[in-house]
This record gives C-alpha cells, sequence and structure tokens, in this order.
C-alpha cells in the first residue's frame, strides 16, 4: 500500500488486540457444608481399605469431630446427663432387687419377676440413652446447617420426638429380652449364633437416631431406613466409627499411662498415700471425660455420616476427612 503523503511504500499496521472481557468472580462457597462429588456417595468404594488407611480414615474422623466439639462444647452436657442417669437408674433397679428379696428367692416366681425388671430396666435404659443421644444429633445437624446449637435446642428436639423414642426404646428392649432369653437355652454355637444377631441388629439400628430427629418416622420405619441407608451406600461394615472409638481408647491407655508413671515416681520420691489417691483419682476422672468425649464425638461422626449420606452434603468441618472411607463396601 502506497502512502499519500510521501509516495513510500508501507504496511498497513494491525490494530491492537481488544482486552478479554474479565470473568465475574465466583461467588464464595457456603461455610456450611460442600456438595459430594458428582459420582455420590459411596463411589470411591468398589476398593477395599487397608488397616493402614482404616486408621488414618478414623484418625482424620476423631480430629474433625473435635473441632466441632471444641466449637460447641455444650455438647458435652448430653452424654454427662445420659452418663449420669444410666448409673442411677442401674443403682435403683439393684437396690429394688435386693430390697425386696427377689435375689434370694427361688423358683419359678423369680425367673418371671426377673424377666419383668430386666425388661423394665432395658426399657429405661434404652429409653435415657436414645433421648440424649437425640438431643446431641439434634445439636450437631444445626451446627452442619449453619445455626447455632444450644443445650436447650437439642432437648426441645427430643423432647418433639419423645412418642417415637419410647416406642424405639420399647422395640430395643424386646429386641434385647428376647435374644438374651434365647441365648440361656441354647448351647454354645446357639449362644454365638445370638451374638451374631445381636451384633447384626446394632450394626442396623445403626442411623436410628438421626432418622428418628430429622425424618420424624416411627420406630419401625427409622429401623427400615437404617438399613436402606447402609445398603445405598457402602455396606454394614463400619469402619469409621470402629477407628474413632479405637483413637478414643489409645488415647485414654496413653493419658492414663502418663498419670500411672508420674504417680509412681512422686510417691517414690514424697511418699505418702495422698499422692496414690490423688493419681488414682486423676485417672478415674480421666476416664469419665473419655467416655463423654468419645459418646459426642460418636454422635458428631454419625450425624455427619447422616448428612453425607442422605443430602450428598459433606459439613464444612470434615471437608479433610474423606467420609467415603468411613464404610467398607460389601
Amino acid at each position: 500500500m502506497r502512502c499519500i503523503r510521501c509516495g513510500f511504500q508501507c504496511e498497513p499496521q494491525s490494530a491492537p488486540p481488544r482486552p478479554a472481557p474479565q470473568q465475574p468472580e465466583a461467588p464464595p462457597a457456603t461455610p456450611v457444608a460442600r456438595q459430594a462429588s458428582p459420582a455420590g456417595p459411596g463411589a470411591g468404594a468398589a476398593e477395599k481399605p487397608s488397616k493402614q488407611g482404616r486408621i488414618r480414615s478414623g484418625w482424620a474422623l476423631a480430629r474433625q469431630s473435635l473441632r466441632v466439639l471444641m466449637l460447641d462444647r455444650g455438647l458435652l452436657v448430653f452424654p454427662f446427663l445420659s452418663g449420669i442417669s444410666c448409673v442411677l437408674l442401674l443403682a435403683s433397679f439393684a437396690g429394688g432387687v435386693w430390697a425386696s428379696g427377689l435375689a434370694g428367692a427361688d423358683g419359678e416366681a423369680r425367673n418371671t419377676v426377673g424377666w419383668i425388671l430386666l425388661f423394665a430396666y432395658y426399657f429405661a435404659n434404652y429409653f435415657v440413652i436414645v433421648f440424649f443421644n437425640s438431643a446431641l444429633v439434634a445439636c450437631a445437624m444445626i451446627r452442619f446447617r449453619g445455626g447455632v446449637p444450644t443445650v436447650g435446642a437439642g432437648m426441645h428436639a427430643a423432647r418433639e420426638r419423645l412418642a417415637p423414642i419410647a416406642a424405639w426404646a420399647l422395640l430395643a428392649a424386646t429386641v434385647g429380652v428376647l435374644l438374651k432369653m434365647i441365648a440361656e437355652r441354647v448351647g454354645f454355637v446357639g449362644r454365638i449364633v445370638i451374638s451374631l444377631l445381636g451384633m447384626a441388629w446394632t450394626v442396623g439400628s445403626y442411623f436410628v437416631v438421626p432418622v428418628l430427629v430429622v425424618e420424624k418416622t416411627g420406630p419401625i420405619d427409622a429401623f427400615k431406613r437404617s438399613i436402606a441407608i447402609l445398603k445405598k451406600t457402602w455396606g454394614e461394615s463400619i469402619v469409621g466409627n470402629l477407628g474413632l472409638g479405637l483413637i478414643v481408647i489409645l488415647s485414654t491407655l496413653v493419658l492414663l499411662a502418663l498419670v500411672g508413671i508420674i504417680t509412681i515416681v512422686v510417691a517414690l520420691n514424697v511418699g505418702g498415700w495422698g499422692v496414690v489417691f490423688a493419681g488414682l483419682a486423676l485417672m478415674v476422672l480421666i476416664i469419665i471425660l473419655a467416655a463423654l468425649v468419645g459418646s459426642a464425638l460418636n454422635a458428631i461422626v454419625l450425624s455427619a455420616l447422616y448428612l453425607y449420606v442422605t443430602e450428598g452434603k459433606v459439613p464444612e468441618a470434615f471437608t479433610g476427612a474423606r467420609l467415603e472411607q468411613a464404610f467398607v463396601a460389601k
């Protein structure tokens, strides 16, 4: 192309590139829960995790659930009240049996009254445990959904489900007494079979409490729903709960060993039974605290697993916990 003014040949200049339009920033993710992978819960359950993977999964669940517990330390009230109530129940039933002279009686009357008292004890014990576990699960679900749980909110949620909780306690007590009656009338092999049936009942009812609280169903439907959730996802072998329990037990044993060693060293250097009694009292306190913390952590993990299975969401506190490895496929 020739320039009009100077007459020289020149090349046309290309227009400067237009800047690319800026993409709008994505909105920040909600801090409550994140959506699971498109494959859904249980997509990676085809490969059975190794023992080391189970331990790592249990440790991750323990750490993440401990974070939630540190945010809401008031959740420890529920296992504390449950433990106190269970101790009082046991003491009252044992005292009643001793005061009535039933322990020294014999014959068919003793067996009949004994089974009735055992059924009543099972019912009351299951009711207390499920009631406070329901309150704890309700608080955990409130936290996972972005709310701020309180002890009053948990107790209110449990009181709203009082009738289904009592019905489930009645069903669980009936199953427990029937299994015990059968176990006392069969041989060694039969007792093993009854023990396996009891384990299957325990595993099948794993999700009963969150189903009662969240889905507001009856006891039979809650048990069916619990089994359906297990079959729908990873199967019946619960590894996350066992791994979490193992971590709690090992941590408790380590603390007890440290307190025991310190108590022995101080007692040998200082002398006196006061140091020994103080060490024993501290060890008892550690056991009680470990039981409370372990119960609270189990309920928190149970709530997180239920939310993951039913809604495909992983609570933000459990982002790195790899919930898919909490169960083993059949």
